[in-house]
C-alpha cells in the first residue's frame, strides 16, 4: 500500500512538472514568484497578499511564505501587503520568469492602532473560506489570563461555536463535537493532550508561536482524521538578523525564548523554555504532607532552519513537555508530549512548490503508588510515525491546486499495569494496538469571474489494524463470545472512505459576501473518557472490527459584511452537522484498566446545528469582539436512554463572549473578557433504593439535567516601559484578575448519600480551589 501511494504521488508530480515545462515554453506567459518575509527578523509571513493591479487579481502566500503567479508577458504594478506592515508596490517588467522576495517592515504608527489579526483588512469578505479563525500573538496576548499565563487555547474557547469542555481546562468543543474530535497540531505533529497543570495551562508557549488557525467547518482536503476542527499551530522560525530574547516572570511560571542567526542569515534557531513553580510555595506550608508534594510542568520548544539555496529549505522543530504531580515516597504521576518534525521545502519549478515532512509524535503518562500495604504502577502511551508529501501548484492567478499523500504508523499502549497488596501481585493483561493510516488528497481553488470563487477537493483515507493483536468478539449482550489472535505484522481489518470537500464565496460588493461549504470527515481514533474536560488518564483507542470509524457531514452558509472602511466586521453563519457511529459509553462503564473496553462502547448518531453571530472591531483605541452562538447538540443511541434522543455532553444552547481592549495611552492598555454559557448537561439521580446493605441510586434520563449557567469576568491592565531610541531592554508589567466578581461556577457535582439520612441522595458542588485569582507578570524583550 505504501508503494502504491508513492507511485501515485510520483505520477502527479511528473504530470504537473510536465505541465510546468510546457508552460515555460510558451513565450507569452511567465512566472512571478518568491517569498514574503518580515524585514526585522526574517520570519516568513503566512497569508500575505500579492495583488496585480492591472488584472485586479492576486494570490496569498502559503504556510511557508511562498507565492507564485503565472502571468502573460508585460508590465505590471504589484502590491505586497500584510496587516500591520507597510505595503510595498513594485513595477515589474515580466519578460521571463522572475523571482521577487519581499521583506516588509512594520508600520510606524500608534500602538493603539495595532490590528487584531494578521490578514488583509477585507479578508473575511474576499477570502474563499468560512468557519475559519486566524489569530496572531498580538491578539492573544491582550486577553486577560488565568494565573498570569496568556494561553492561545483559552482565547480559542472565546470564539463563536467553540466552548470549553470544563472550567479551567484546555479541552474544547467545536459545534457540538467532543474534545477528541479536534485535531491539534504543532508544526504538523499531532498533540494528543494539549494541557499543562490539569488544563489550567496549554502546551503552547506564546513566545515560540508564530501563527494560529482554527478550522471549524470549512476544512481543507489536506487535513483529516477528526470530525469537528483542526487547530493548526506553527512555531516561529527564529530571527535570522540578530540575537534577541523575550520572556516573562510570573507568580506561577516563567519563560525565556532566545532566537538568532547561526553564522549567516541562511540559518537561524529558536529555543524557548518554560517552567511553573507553584510547588515551591509548598515548603512554606505547616502541613507536612503538602511540604513533600510536587506539582509543576516544564516545556521546551526548539527550531532550526536552513536555506540551502533558492529552491531548497530545511526545517527541524521539536517540542518536549512534562507535568509532574505527587508526594515524595508515596505517589507519582506524570504525563507529557514529545514531537519532532523534519521538513524539506523544494521548488520543482516556479509554479510547483513541495514540502516533504517526517514526524514523530509521542504522548505518554504514568501513575504509581508505594505505600505500606498497597503498591501499583500504571503506564500508557501512544506513538506515531508519519511521512507526508504535499504540493502547491499555481497554474494561473485564478487557480491554486493542492495535492499530496501521507502515511502514519500508530503504536498504542492502552495500559500496562500491576497491583500488589499483602504480598500478592496482580497484572492487568493488555495487548498493544498497531495501526496504519494512509491518505491521499487533491483540491483546487478556482476563481470564476470577479465575484465567484470555488473550492473543491477530495480526500481518500485507508485505516488498517495490524498484529500482533488480541481481538474479542462480542455477543448481542456484549459478553465475550470468542477471542482471536493475530501474528505480528498481519493486517487483519481495513476501513476506507472518500471525504469530499466543497466551498464557494460570492462577493456581493466590496463590503459583503455570501459563503457556503460542505465537508465530509472520517475519524479513526477516539478517546475513552469519564469526563468532559479531557484528563491525562483518558485512553485513546482505534477503530477496529468492533468499532466503526466515526463520520460527519457538515453544511454551513454565512453572510459577511464590513463597515467603516473594513474596521468593523460582522458575520452570521448557520451550520448543520450530522455524525454517524458516534461513540458513547454505557451506564457505569469501566473505562480504566479494562482490556475489553470495546464491550463498554455504544454507537449511534448525533446532530448539531446552530447560528453564530460575530461583531469585531479591528483598529483604533477601542477594539475587540462580541459573539453569540445559538445551538443544539443531541445524540441518539439505541442502547442508551432507552433509545430516545438525549442532549450531547457538549450541548450549551446559549453562549456569549465579549472581548474588549482599550488603549488608555501609548504605554497602557486595559482589557476585559466576559463569558456566559448555558450550564453543561448532566445525568442526575432522582431517587434511591436499598438492596442488601447497599444504597443504590436511580438515575433519570441521560443528560436530562444541567449544571448552573456559567459566567465570569476577567480583567487585565498592561503598562509598557518608556520607549527610548537605542534602548537595549524593553519591559512591561501585566496585572490580571480571573473571575473578578467571584462567581462559583460548577466544576464537578457529586451525588452522595446524606450523612443524616442514608436513604437520601444529596448533590455536592465542587469549585476550582480559588474563587478569583489575581496575578502579576513582568514581560521583557532584548
Amino acid at each position: 500500500m505504501n508503494l502504491k501511494l508513492l507511485l501515485f504521488a510520483l505520477c502527479i508530480v511528473t504530470f504537473n512538472k510536465n505541465l510546468t515545462k510546457a508552460g515555460d515554453n510558451d513565450p507569452l506567459r511567465y512566472t512571478l514568484s518568491g517569498y514574503i518575509k518580515d524585514a526585522e527578523n526574517g520570519e516568513v509571513l503566512i497569508g500575505a497578499t500579492v495583488y496585480v493591479q492591472e488584472l485586479k487579481s492576486g494570490v496569498s502566500s502559503n504556510a511557508y511564505g511562498f507565492y507564485s503567479l503565472r502571468l502573460p508577458a508585460g508590465q505590471y504594478t504589484v502590491t505586497y501587503s500584510y496587516i500591520g506592515y507597510e505595503a510595498q508596490t513594485k513595477k515589474i517588467e515580466l519578460n521571463s520568469d522572475f523571482t521577487s522576495t519581499i521583506e516588509m517592515a512594520l508600520e510606524q504608527k500608534n500602538i493603539g492602532e495595532v490590528v487584531i489579526k494578521g490578514e488583509r483588512v477585507d479578508a473575511n469578505v474576499k477570502k474563499p473560506e468560512m468557519s475559519v479563525a486566524k489569530l496572531d500573538m498580538i491578539t492573544i496576548k491582550k486577553i486577560p489570563a488565568l494565573m498570569g499565563e496568556v494561553d492561545l487555547i483559552k482565547v480559542i474557547q472565546m470564539l463563536p461555536g467553540v466552548l470549553p469542555t470544563s472550567e479551567g481546562t484546555s479541552g474544547f468543543s467545536v459545534r457540538g463535537g467532543g474534545n477528541d474530535q479536534n485535531l491539534v497540531i504543532l508544526d504538523e505533529a499531532t498533540v494528543y493532550n494539549a494541557s499543562h497543570l490539569m488544563g489550567f495551562f496549554s502546551v503552547f508557549n506564546n513566545d515560540a508561536i508564530r501563527d494560529v488557525k482554527l478550522y471549524k467547518g470549512d476544512m481543507p482536503a489536506n487535513f483529516g482524521g477528526r470530525l469537528s476542527s483542526v487547530l493548526d499551530v506553527r512555531m516561529k522560525e527564529g530571527n535570522n538578523k540578530r540575537i534577541t530574547a523575550t520572556g516573562g516572570i510570573g507568580l506561577i511560571s516563567s519563560r525565556l525564548t532566545v532566537e538568532g542567526p547561526i553564522g549567516s542569515e541562511k540559518t537561524s534557531f529558536l529555543i524557548s523554555a518554560r517552567r511553573s513553580y507553584a510547588d515551591l510555595f509548598f515548603a512554606l506550608s505547616t502541613d507536612s504532607g503538602l511540604r513533600k508534594s510536587k506539582m509543576y510542568f516544564y516545556d521546551l520548544n526548539l527550531k532550526v532552519n536552513h536555506q540551502l539555496n533558492e529552491n531548497n529549505r530545511f526545517y527541524l522543530s521539536a517540542y518536549l513537555g512534562r507535568d509532574k504531580f505527587g508526594q515524595e515516597g508515596l505517589s507519582d504521576f506524570g504525563f507529557g508530549n514529545q514531537t519532532v518534525t523534519l521538513r524539506w521545502n523544494h521548488l520543482f519549478s516556479k509554479q510547483l512548490f513541495s514540502n516533504f515532512t517526517a514526524i514523530r509524535a509521542k504522548y505518554d503518562y504514568g501513575l504509581s503508588a508505594d505505600q505500606a500495604s498497597f503498591k501499583y504502577k500504571w503506564t500508557s502511551g501512544l506513538l506515531d510515525y508519519t511521512v507526508k508529501l504535499d504540493f502547491n501548484y499555481f497554474p494561473s492567478p485564478d487557480n491554486e491546486i493542492k495535492f499530496g499523500v501521507s502515511s502514519t504508523y500508530h503504536d498504542i499502549k492502552p495500559c500496562d499495569a500491576w497491583m500488589e497488596s499483602e504480598g500478592s501481585k496482580i497484572t492487568v493483561p493488555f495487548s498493544k494496538n498497531y495501526e496504519l493510516e494512509y491518505a491521499i488528497y487533491i483540491s483546487n481553488q478556482q476563481k470564476i469571474g470577479d465575484d465567484l470563487t470555488l473550492k473543491y477537493g477530495l480526500r481518500y483515507t485507508i485505516f488498517q489494524n495490524m498484529g500482533k493483536a488480541t481481538i474479542y468478539k462480542f455477543n448481542t449482550d456484549y459478553s465475550v463470545s470468542d477471542t482471536l489472535s493475530y501474528s505480528s505484522g498481519k493486517i487483519f481489518h481495513t476501513y476506507h472512505g472518500f471525504e469530499p470537500r466543497f466551498g464557494l464565496n460570492y462577493v456581493v460588493n466590496d463590503k459583503s459576501s455570501v459563503k457556503a461549504s460542505y465537508s465530509r470527515t472520517i475519524q479513526y481514533m477516539q478517546l475513552a473518557s469519564n469526563s468532559n474536560g479531557g484528563m491525562p488518564l483518558d485512553v485513546w483507542f482505534p477503530a477496529s472490527p468492533n468499532v466503526k470509524p466515526q463520520k460527519a457531514d457538515q453544511f454551513s452558509i454565512g453572510y459577511f459584511r464590513n463597515f467603516m472602511d473594513n474596521n468593523i466586521e460582522t458575520s452570521v453563519e448557520a451550520f448543520y452537522k450530522k455524525m454517524y457511529n458516534v461513540v458513547d459509553f454505557k451506564d457505569h462503564a469501566e473505562l480504566l484498566m479494562n482490556p475489553r473496553i470495546e464491550g463498554e462502547i455504544r454507537t449511534g448518531k448525533a446532530e448539531a446545528y446552530g447560528v453564530e453571530f460575530l461583531v469585531r472591531k479591528n483598529e483604533g483605541k477601542f477594539s475587540g469582539w462580541v459573539s453569540y452562538t445559538l445551538s443544539k447538540a443531541t445524540r441518539t443511541i439505541k442502547e442508551i436512554n432507552d433509545g430516545k434522543t438525549y442532549n450531547s455532553p457538549y450541548d450549551k444552547p446559549h453562549t456569549v463572549n465579549v472581548i474588549l481592549n482599550y488603549q488608555l495611552s501609548e504605554r497602557s492598555q486595559f482589557s476585559a473578557a466576559w463569558i456566559y454559557a448555558t450550564g453543561s448537561p448532566m445525568t442526575a439521580p432522582v431517587g434511591s433504593f436499598e438492596y442488601g446493605n447497599t444504597i443504590n441510586k436511580i438515575y433519570a434520563e441521560r443528560n436530562g439535567y444541567r449544571m448552573r449557567d456559567y459566567h465570569r469576568l476577567d480583567l487585565s491592565y498592561t503598562l509598557t516601559g518608556k520607549v527610548k531610541p537605542g534602548r537595549f531592554w524593553q519591559g512591561e508589567w501585566n496585572f490580571s484578575m480571573y473571575n473578578v466578581y467571584g462567581r462559583h461556577n460548577d466544576w464537578i457535582i457529586n451525588f452522595e448519600q446524606d450523612e443524616k439520612n442514608p436513604s437520601k441522595v444529596v448533590a455536592t458542588r465542587y469549585y476550582l480551589p480559588f474563587v478569583f485569582f489575581p496575578s502579576v507578570t513582568y514581560n521583557f524583550k532584548f
